[in-house]
């Protein structure tokens, strides 16, 4: 049976970062927004509650166990509300952390790990998406060539967050024939590797948030790169835990927007009463807190049935399109909510509604 209710510890972490998300990352969402970059010390103050390196220092201390792909999507959603571009920055480096204690070989863990252990970890990242109208992250077209002393990578991937300064990046591939199929897998590549190049990307969203195209011509990786060895990854596992953090951070731009837009309705007055009193602007309020509610619940589902070892395959394909619409449409009614004033910098519902649009269309920005 499915149980949602909270656990002390998840419930203490949840208020813990809605406080940080309140205090620290909504004041700064504007002006990152704005400058196209993020404080370098706001990051680190998101660092220094763990959200890198706890789950590293729980396997060092062998407490695999209590990871929770659950308690993941809890912070993924509070830091969201504060601001997307912001939360992905922080939890940045998870895109390579989390795989590898999952996993990673005993020798990948042991020499890469530590590097994220304290308060100041290094940073990493992934490149999953290509650009290309059929992408689908199941047919990836970026291919890993076998060689006598390990791969060679040729490909082009977009959407890499925070290549800048990283020193690793999880690229993922497919690789040769497995019964007529290829495989995927993935390669820790050091991002300063001959061949990669880079290109800072212009987004409609995420204006905060440095994403590059990468490309990647023969690129030579040693066979000890490769995630897992011979064993390689539980690809389809991963795509879930891309979705289910993707879809929680969904959910927590939707419950920004319409908690900024109810508050908002119930101050603002037209013809002598608060426009919250007006059937259509409460029918739509009604709407929106539905619509985050039920994204919330899918979310939700996925994480428990990672949590659990089960297949979330279908589970997080179906509740990947139905948050992405559904918070899509929640942040274009706040805007509606505000009127003319939800089109201006003043209120930050605009913000949410750019940043909204490019959920159906990511992949790998984050996972639980």
């Amino acid at each position: 049976m499915v149980d949602f209710q909270l656990a002390p510890e998840q419930e203490i972490l949840r208020q813990t970062l809605a406080e940080f998300a309140r205090e620290r990352v909504r004041p700064a969402a504007r002006a990152a927004d704005e400058a196209g970059a993020i404080d370098p010390q706001l990051v680190r103050e998101g660092w220094e509650l763990g959200l890198i390196s706890a789950p590293v220092a729980e396997w060092m201390a062998g407490e695999t166990s209590t990871r929770s792909a659950l308690t993941g999507a809890i912070a993924a959603e509070e830091l969201a509300w504060g601001d997307l571009a912001i939360a992905l920055r922080m939890l940045v480096s998870s895109l390579l952390t989390l795989p590898l204690i999952e996993m990673g070989t005993d020798a990948q863990r042991r020499a890469l790990l530590p590097r994220f252990a304290g308060q100041n970890p290094a940073l990493a990242s992934a490149a999953v998406v290509e650009a290309r109208f059929d992408y689908s992250p199941g047919e990836l077209q970026t291919r890993a060539r076998r060689i006598d002393d390990g791969f060679v990578l040729d490909g082009k991937k977009c959407l890499v967050p925070a290549v800048e300064g990283a020193e690793l990046i999880l690229v993922y591939a497919a690789s040769e024939e497995d019964a007529g199929r290829r495989r995927h897998d993935a390669f820790i590549v050091p991002a300063d590797s001959a061949g990669v190049a880079r290109r800072r990307e212009r987004n409609m969203g995420l204006k905060a948030l440095e994403t590059y195209e990468l490309t990647f011509d023969g690129v030579r990786v040693e066979a000890s790169g490769r995630l897992g060895g011979e064993r390689a990854v539980n690809y389809p596992r991963l795509i879930s835990q891309w979705r289910a953090g993707l879809a929680a951070m969904a959910v927590g731009v939707a419950r920004a927007a319409f908690e900024y837009a109810r508050d908002y309705a119930r101050e603002r007055k037209a013809f002598g009463a608060p426009i919250a009193t007006k059937q259509a602007v409460a029918f739509m309020l009604a709407d929106m807190a539905i619509e985050v509610d039920a994204s919330r619940l899918l979310a939700w589902e996925t994480a428990w049935r990672l949590d659990r070892g089960q297949d979330a395959a279908v589970e997080s394909e179906l509740m990947r399109r139905y948050v992405a619409n559904a918070t899509l449409q929640v942040t274009d009614s706040a805007v509606q909510v505000l009127g003319g004033h939800g089109y201006i910098r003043e209120h930050p519902v605009e913000l949410w509604l750019r940043n909204a649009r490019g959920f159906c269309a990511f992949e790998g920005l984050t996972m639980v």
